[in-house]
């Protein structure tokens, strides 16, 4: 198979571009290194089944360029900028939304059957039924980010049932592990370095979160494309599980060996659009017979110690400080 990977120098796509390989696929990857990183793909480099290509998905013309021949599309690169929508509210629609209509429209020319397209558990808002199942119906939407994934989502069935493309979607929680470069775990891991006597959070500690090991994720994405056929296909991603923002604290400074005084911030939520209650119904994805290797308690402190070899190599995003996802 020849696979196209757009995000394939994220933290996701990379370690789904490693897993391709492995299995003896032929792969294309596509980033625009904006938040990507190069040291991410140094292992795929070494294959000579793989290509890397330098672009933007916004480029319609060099992005239908790189679609010949592909098989199979994994969709995701995207602006995961959450927290700060709202200081550029048309960067979620551009990236998200608008990327996934151009790499829509570049499949439907090219002939490529399929695309797996990651999405997010966001979707439910402020949900009504915990753990939201995938039949939840969609309450009103409260970041800007997850509002363009279901426009995305919309967009991937519309082409599935006007041109045939078959869908998988994928509805994660918030992802943990090696090549982790955004989130709370690695917020709290730099506080606590640079001054373990103190501990800035947004929010009240007391938000509850799901959160899955990136491994156990892309396993999951795999037991999905083999056996749910499906015209579209849509799974919830997690664990059966969640936990407090303050747990989590709990295991990041227990690993590092510090008791700092926690600062807390904004209410029960850390921004506009946060929802205080994240946890998603996997029973579907269980169904097929996929379940996760790690607890979040081991996704956590696995992530920690991967932070701990390899802080230096990763860049510096000062602006997403304190975010509790």
């Amino acid at each position: 198979m020849k696979a196209l990977v757009t995000g394939a120098a994220g933290f996701i796509g990379s370690n789904l571009v490693d897993h391709l390989l492995a299995e003896g696929h032929n792969v294309v990857g596509v980033d625009n290194f904006s938040t990507g990183q190069a040291h991410f793909l140094d292992r795929a480099m070494l294959h000579t089944r793989f290509s890397m290509q330098r672009g933007d998905i916004l480029d319609k013309a060099w992005l239908l360029s790189r679609m010949r021949d592909i098989e199979l599309v994994f969709h995701f690169a995207a602006n995961a900028d959450v927290r700060f929508g709202a200081d550029h509210p048309t960067k979620d629609f551009e990236q998200n939304a608008q990327g996934t209509a151009n790499v829509l429209e570049a499949m439907r020319i090219c002939g490529v059957p399929s695309i797996v397209f990651a999405s997010t558990g966001s979707v439910y808002g402020e949900a009504s039924i915990i753990p939201a199942p995938e039949d939840h119906p969609f309450p009103i939407q409260t970041s800007l980010y997850a509002a363009s994934k279901l426009s995305a989502e919309g967009q991937i069935q519309a082409y599935a049932e006007t041109f045939g493309i078959r869908a998988h979607i994928f509805r994660f929680v918030s992802i943990l592990g090696e090549r982790y470069t955004h989130g709370h775990v690695l917020d709290f891991y730099r506080q606590l370095t640079e001054h373990p006597e103190s501990l800035r959070v947004l929010g009240n500690g007391k938000q509850r979160k799901s959160y899955l090991y990136v491994h156990d994720c892309v396993r999951a994405i795999f037991v999905a494309l083999e056996r749910a056929k499906d015209k579209v296909n849509i799974f919830n991603l997690g664990t059966d599980e969640y936990c407090e923002v303050n747990d989590s604290i709990g295991w990041i400074c227990a690993e590092l060996g510090v008791s700092p005084h926690i600062q807390y911030s904004g209410g029960d939520r850390g921004w506009i659009g946060d929802n205080p209650l994240i946890f998603l119904d996997c029973s579907r994805i269980r169904a097929l017979g996929w379940k996760p290797e790690l607890s979040i308690r081991q996704a956590v402190v696995r992530t920690v110690h991967y932070l701990r070899e390899n802080i230096h190599r990763i860049e510096r995003n000062d602006h997403l400080s304190c975010v509790p996802s």
